[in-house]
């Protein structure tokens, strides 16, 4: 799980390193999928990469990654099969979502908005960035943890995949300012139209009246898909305790963030960064601990919580 995290932000860091082209970074992110199609090792393709990214790199954190990408995959070709199989799959569908982004966005600043069309494309973007993870999870863990055979994987995964579009939707929602700015427009046009909105006009805080409405609609949707992740949640076995631990806090802190969202008056301000306080972040992290993952403390909080939501 740990070498897939790490995989997984190799590619991220090669999608935002902006200061070369998009069609390189393109071409680059590809390349590193092409490491997970086949058994064989190409050490010209990552050496290409690293040529071509390293130089770029700020964040000391991300350079060393790339610096030990080489080691990351060879750790992945030791592992056995069925784990290969899994993370091979994981580098196939995750990219496509920052493929998305760099095709269906090809500027950077608010001269140059972009936006999704329709629903279906933000579905399918939440699916690429968010949901996928959530299948791959549900499997790996289905295939390591003895306590977790009984699950029906399929069924599982299908829920495990909504847990992870509630995640990024509030990302989505909660980002909006910063992200338009930067122009991306992941509020679907048809939506927009249905106010009598424009993406541009979202770059005006004094848009947030007429736009609220598809904004409740985002976050009624965001607490819908979280609603599948409790429930996932509670599906875990007590003795779990850290896979509850580390389900419910993504959940009832994202619960926290629409909580703020849901009523921020400068929520289209790109300076304003809407979440929740570290004070709040401290209180489920240490309520959820000191109950041991107990799902009937859980639950109370999160059916609370979306009351005040939604």
């Amino acid at each position: 799980m740990g070498l897939a995290y790490l995989l997984a932000r190799a590619a991220d860091t090669i999608a935002d390193t902006d200061l070369i082209g998009r069609d390189q970074r393109l071409w680059y992110l590809n390349m590193f999928r092409d490491q997970f199609r086949g058994d064989e090792v190409q050490p010209q393709a990552v050496q290409s990469i690293q040529a071509g990214l390293l130089p770029h790199q700020t964040d000391s954190a991300e350079r060393v990654l790339l610096e030990r990408l080489p080691d990351c995959l060879a750790l992945y070709r030791k592992f056995e099969q069925g784990d290969r199989e899994r993370i091979r799959w994981l580098m196939d569908v995750l990219p496509n979502g920052m493929e998305m982004d760099l095709t269906r966005f090809p500027g950077s600043s608010a001269q140059d908005l972009s936006a999704l069309e329709r629903p279906e494309e933000l579905d399918r973007y939440t699916y690429y960035v968010a949901g996928c993870v959530g299948e791959f999870w549900t499997r790996m863990v289905c295939a390591h943890r003895p306590a977790m055979k009984h699950w029906d994987v399929d069924r599982m995964s299908a829920i495990g995949v909504r847990f992870g579009k509630g995640l990024q939707l509030t990302n989505i929602v909660k980002d909006i300012a910063r992200d338009l700015h930067n122009g991306r427009c992941y509020v679907p046009t048809q939506w927009l139209d249905e106010v009598g909105l424009k993406p541009a006009d979202l770059l005006r805080p004094g848009s947030l009246p007429m736009f609220r409405p598809i904004l409740l609609r985002m976050i009624r949707q965001a607490v819908e898909h979280l609603d599948q992740g409790w429930l996932y949640t509670m599906a875990l076995p007590r003795f779990e305790i850290r896979q509850r631990l580390a389900c419910m806090w993504p959940i009832l802190l994202a619960g926290e963030t629409l909580k703020r969202v849901a009523t921020a008056p400068d929520l289209l301000d790109p300076t304003v960064n809407v979440k929740a306080p570290r004070s709040v972040v401290y209180r489920v992290m240490a309520l959820t601990t000191f109950t041991g993952a107990c799902g009937y403390v859980g639950t109370a909080y999160w059916g609370r919580l979306r009351k005040q939501i939604v």
